[in-house]
């Protein structure tokens, strides 16, 4: 198989196991082009792409910007808050205007679950979504996915837990989907008010327990407190969060066996993970970076592929 099997980038869900296998072969191929003293390849010079962030993000628009330069993409950056969105101007409208411009392809940040669904359907451009609210964030999961392949040669029968703000997490979703569709195992871990009343309907399997978490594990992916998204109050204090599920060297050095440590980004140091974890051999945060650049690179070129020219 040489091409996806979907038109857009909205939800890990929508892929096969081989649009997965084709994504991950072609990140291999572009890894190889960004570690060259010449990173950058002439494949989408007649390609425009305009990047839409109608919300704060730094790593996912720089990774996606980064990726866009190295394919020789022509770019526009959209941020809302200097917009006409800010006027009372609809999404709809507004990327028909930036499409106006003849643009192919929109990578789409958003505070609203849904948003880049309904984007594809009311737009005639390739709609990447780069994280609609708690939703999904789709090439966060494949980059995570691939940086465990690379680490452990295969996601098959690997036992994965994710740790922290399950329940406004889009990086949970998406990893969840994209895991289990690779065969391994996925454990969520977390205060009960952080975990959705109805995630074992996700087959996964649910622990309050770091210790017992990590034991079972053989890669722990800790997630940020998303302090932005949360409207009350869901545990007494970030001190008492790092108390009983933040990751510190002791107990790293603890556990029976050695496991990946991985870390969506942005690190609050101190609170899911310390330093000397995030910063140690176990870690593999900066693959996770690294690979990023390559996955968005593979997602943007697959989909570029199916534009008539």
């Amino acid at each position: 198989m040489n091409s996806l099997s979907v038109e857009h980038l909205i939800g890990i869900r929508d892929l096969t196991k081989d649009d997965l296998d084709l994504i991950f072969k072609t990140a291999d191929s572009f890894k190889q082009v960004i570690n060259r003293p010449i990173k950058k390849v002439p494949s989408l010079r007649d390609i425009t792409i305009a990047n839409l962030f109608f919300e704060n993000s730094t790593r996912t628009k720089l990774s996606f910007e980064l990726a866009e330069k190295r394919l020789s993409a022509d770019i526009i950056n959209f941020s809302a808050s200097g917009s006409s969105v800010k006027k009372g101007e609809t999404l709809v409208d507004t990327v028909n205007n930036i499409l106006s411009m003849k643009v192919d392809l929109v990578v789409m940040r958003h505070p609203s679950p849904g948003a880049a669904s309904f984007l594809s359907k009311n737009v005639d451009a390739k709609v990447i979504n780069a994280g609609d609210g708690t939703h999904e964030h789709p090439t966060q999961a494949l980059l995570d996915a691939y940086s465990i392949r690379e680490k452990l040669g295969s996601l098959k029968g690997k036992k994965i837990v994710i740790v922290g703000d399950i329940l406004h997490s889009r990086v949970a979703l998406s990893n969840i989907y994209c895991l289990q569709k690779l065969g391994a195992e996925v454990m969520v871990c977390g205060p009960k008010t952080l975990i959705p009343k109805n995630i074992k309907e996700l087959n996964v399997k649910v622990s309050n327990n770091l210790k017992e978490a990590l034991e079972w594990c053989d890669v722990a992916n800790m997630l940020r407190i998303q302090l932005e998204r949360q409207d009350v109050k869901y545990f007494p204090s970030l001190r008492e969060y790092s108390m009983t599920f933040g990751l510190n060297k002791e107990i790293l050095d603890s556990l029976s066996k050695k496991i990946v440590v991985m870390h969506p980004g942005p690190i609050n140091r101190g609170i899911e993970i310390t330093s000397d974890v995030a910063d140690s051999d176990q870690s593999i945060i900066l693959q996770q970076v690294e690979n990023g650049v390559a996955i968005r690179m593979a997602v943007i070129y697959l989909l570029a592929a199916q534009i008539e020219r």
